[in-house]
């Protein structure tokens, strides 16, 4: 074959082969929303690509997720969604934070969204019902206003002498701390034990709000659940120990770093059951025929070491329903 033929022949193959990977499909792009920051929530990253795993969807080979992270500023969430709605995702997903699934929710009626919320997701305006959620939204609950009276409970037989406990919110995630903060006054009204509240939006603000605690003289102190405490959960175990308070959370995370007790649905599981949902959507199936997921596996950790800084004794009925003690 003369030399022209071959350089022909090449340049036709490569022409071929840039046309066909031209009609190849373009790898579809989630979009991953939160209020948090990525250090806060780097355990939760793990467990949503899981869950797109097992849908069969891998980050980097046949699907991309743009990452979009408010550092606790919920002010930015509108634009952070609105930009996500610009780049024309295929999905958003908003696992576990109310304010990112509300913004995702305004910025767009037709992108499918799979959130993740701590409360009633028809309560919130996210879908007008969990079995039918309709339009283009679907995800999964954790149900976190149902915690505030459980957290008494527990509390309340860590330490059977208690008289009042406070309870630590954040105002600017209203769907879940009014619920919690009702939960919790009602279970302690109860047992004839007191409960205060106190708020934190800001890490400046939640030095203050444990000051006010030790002022205030309550015995123990119940973390509602929110993303700010999430990303300064170091903080809170820092100023509970420096206090001597002994206090609960809503997520194993904590009692891995550091805190006393944790009781609540299992984030790693709400969060692969997102990823499962974004990876269903992506197939083909609607948002509006797949059912809001509720919690199936809640979580009660204790850490001995927190108790043993707190100079307490863990009861034996406590230490048996547990579901990890960390030594």
């Amino acid at each position: 074959m003369r030399r022209r033929e071959i350089i022909s022949g090449m340049g036709a193959a490569a022409a071929w082969s840039l046309a066909a990977r031209a009609q190849q499909p373009a790898v579809p792009v989630v979009g991953y929303l939160s209020d948090s920051t990525p250090e806060g929530n780097a355990s939760r990253v793990v467990a949503f690509r899981a869950g797109l795993s097992e849908a069969g969807f891998v980050e980097g080979r046949n699907v991309a997720i743009e990452y979009r992270w408010a550092n606790n500023e919920s002010d930015r969430l509108p634009e952070l969604a609105a930009d996500l709605v610009r780049r024309r995702v295929a999905v958003i997903a908003t696992p576990i934070s109310t304010p990112a699934s509300l913004a995702a929710n305004a910025a767009t009626s037709t992108i499918p969204i799979v959130f993740g919320v701590g409360g009633d997701p028809v309560q919130a305006g996210l879908v007008p019902s969990l079995n039918r959620p309709g339009g283009n939204v679907t995800g999964v609950s954790t149900i976190g206003r149902q915690l505030g009276g459980k957290h008494v409970g527990l509390m309340r037989e860590c330490l059977p002498g208690i008289t009042s406990f406070a309870v630590l919110i954040n105002t600017s995630n209203p769907f879940i701390t009014e619920s919690y903060v009702a939960d919790a006054r009602a279970a302690a009204s109860k047992v004839g034990r007191n409960i205060g509240v106190l708020t934190a939006t800001n890490r400046s603000e939640i030095d203050v709000a444990y000051a006010k605690i030790v002022q205030s003289g309550a015995g123990a102190v119940l973390v509602s659940p929110d993303g700010l405490f999430t990303a300064r959960r170091v903080q809170l175990v820092a100023q509970a120990m420096r206090h001597a308070l002994p206090a609960i959370y809503c997520f194993r995370e904590d009692v891995e770093a550091g805190a006393l007790m944790s009781y609540g649905a299992s984030v790693s599981e709400q969060c692969r059951q997102a990823g499962i949902y974004v990876g269903r959507i992506l197939k083909g199936e609607k948002p509006a025929d797949l059912p809001v997921v509720l919690p199936t596996k809640f979580e009660f950790v204790i850490n001995l070491q927190a108790a043993k800084v707190l100079d307490l004794t863990i009861p034996e009925t406590l230490l048996a329903i547990a579901d990890e003690v960390i030594q």
